[in-house]
């Protein structure tokens, strides 16, 4: 369940430019990460642990970016205190641009306040200051939003670390695998389980308010949809639709839920209205459409079909239902995904043997491949339209009955390609990126 257990003041966010020093060039092939030094948060002996967690993350979360460059701890001149001006020309000597005091302390009815300062060191100024209350147990939340408020006020981006990740995790040998929706925060801390693992799962996807998923369940043995409420872990069975249903998305509003509908050996695209319980077909014709994604207005809807004789994207106009095909380089393609901002579709593609992992205009021009392997699926944005979540498939070492999946994030411009690391024995994938926490 979750739910809002935190609550934002701003102290004194100043109006001030950036200098020209800390603005961040985050569409060019090259990125020069910003030295970025994090102090010790100052705390009381009884939090001490706690805050050098809440430093950890912060960190980690800049460096993951790669964006910032973390100066090492050993090379800090100084401990500017909280509330007092650092000496910049201290920091300036360690080449750091920006600085971080930061402090946490304990409320009145005992929950944690976490307040801090980011300083432009070139441009001697403060830049951002915020206090953040939470309960004990979301600190880890606490320095997610830290992180957040310091990477969107040095990149002018939305930031993503306060997010989670919506994914199947998979147990077992091949022969006996079991699959369970799962969730975890996007640094792979807080993994919990969403389903009991009795009925296969697959296919999940958050609605934009993080209240309800959408997934394929093969309960008693009928692939259908399903969706399950985040607050109270009801499911419910979306519709009875006459077939085989899946690979479900919400609308950009939450109202609908596209999904692809089996009927008489054809499969296409239908949006089922979640308010009045109606269907509208969307895509007509012989063959297999699906895996739908919407555009973030709304308008438009881009899927995979093997309506031109081989397996590519396509975007549906939702005003008049007029196709156009997008793909046309060498391979198959699948399972695409408009980014938030609407500035690119992420998709699969399959050539020679090989899987990849790309990005293209909405109008299908400019293809650019973020990572390659033996097998790997299923992108989805996080907020910012920065990062993408895939998950890898390999082959395991000396068995080729077994395959390892495991779920990773890469950037547009395919750089900082990591895995986020899953507990002991767990296989991660069909990940989805969820929006910015409520």
């Amino acid at each position: 369940m979750i739910k809002k257990l935190f609550a934002i003041f701003a102290l004194c966010i100043m109006p001030y430019a950036l200098s020209a020093a800390l603005k961040v060039d985050i569409i060019a092939g090259n990125v020069e990460p910003i030295p970025i030094a994090i102090q010790k948060f100052e705390s009381s002996a009884a939090n001490a642990k706690d805050a050098e967690t809440m430093r950890g993350i912060v960190e980690n979360n800049l460096r993951t970016s790669g964006l910032f460059r973390i100066i090492s701890r050993d090379a800090h001149p100084e401990h500017a205190p909280f509330d007092s001006v650092p000496k910049f020309q201290n920091w300036s000597m360690i080449k750091a641009q920006a600085l971080v005091q930061a402090k946490l302390e304990n409320t009145p009815d005992g929950n944690y306040r976490l307040s801090f300062y980011l300083w432009d060191v070139n441009g001697k100024e403060q830049i951002e200051a915020q206090t953040l209350v939470s309960t004990k147990k979301s600190m880890r939340r606490l320095a997610h939003i830290m992180s957040d408020a310091i990477y969107e006020r040095l990149t002018g981006e939305v930031g993503y670390f306060d997010t989670q990740i919506v994914f199947i995790a998979e147990s077992g040998p091949m022969s006996d695998r079991i699959k369970r929706l799962a969730i975890m925060d996007s640094d792979g801390h807080g993994f919990r389980y969403m389903s009991d693992g009795k009925s296969m799962v697959m296919s999940p996807h958050f609605s934009p308010n993080m209240q309800t998923i959408v997934f394929l369940s093969y309960r008693n043995n009928e692939p259908t949809i399903w969706s399950l409420d985040m607050n109270t872990g009801e499911q419910r069975r979306l519709g009875i639709f006459g077939g085989m249903t899946f690979s479900p998305r919400f609308s950009p509003d939450g109202t609908k839920v596209a999904l692809s509908l089996v009927n008489n050996g054809d499969t296409n695209i239908f949006e089922y209205d979640l308010m009045d319980k109606t269907m509208r077909q969307l895509t007509f014709g012989n063959g297999i459409n699906t895996s739908p994604s919407y555009s973030p207005d709304g308008t438009k809807m881009a899927f995979n079909s093997n309506r031109s004789g081989s397996q590519q994207l396509h975007v549906l106009d939702m005003r008049n239902l007029s196709v156009d095909r997008l793909s046309y380089g060498g391979g198959r393609y699948a399972t695409p995904a408009f980014s938030p901002d609407g500035n690119y579709i992420a998709f699969t593609k399959i050539a020679d043997d090989t899987f990849y992992i790309g990005i293209m205009s909405p109008r299908g021009k400019n293809e650019k491949i973020l990572a390659s392997g033996w097998y790997m699926e299923g992108p989805s944005w996080a907020p910012g339209s920065r990062r993408i979540v895939y998950y890898e498939t390999s082959r395991v070492p000396g068995d080729d009955e077994q395959r390892a999946s495991r779920i990773r994030t890469v950037d547009i411009i395919g750089m900082n390609d990591y895995e986020i690391k899953l507990p002991d024995g767990i296989h991660g994938t069909e990940p989805t990126w969820s929006p910015k926490l409520p």
